[in-house]
């Protein structure tokens, strides 16, 4: 929901007019945070930090499916 609401509110800009070259998701992996350290995950992919091994989230599906269609679903 949340790159979704991004995505719509994005589109609602353009076809305001507003000029928008991209949108770049913030992050790929779950990593260290500043702020929170490993305590908050903000990935759109899950990382199990003892075998490092990655896993697509929900977003990351959603993300892929918006690419493919080149429209906000």
């Amino acid at each position: 929901m949340y790159l979704r609401n991004h995505f719509l509110n994005a589109s609602r800009a353009v076809s305001e007019g507003i000029r928008l070259k991209g949108y770049f998701v913030w992050s790929l992996l779950d990593n260290f945070e500043w702020a929170d350290g490993y305590s908050k995950r903000f990935g759109i992919n899950y990382v199990n930090y003892e075998t490092m091994e990655r896993t697509p989230k929900l977003s990351a599906h959603y993300y892929k499916d918006v690419i493919a269609a080149r429209r906000v679903l």
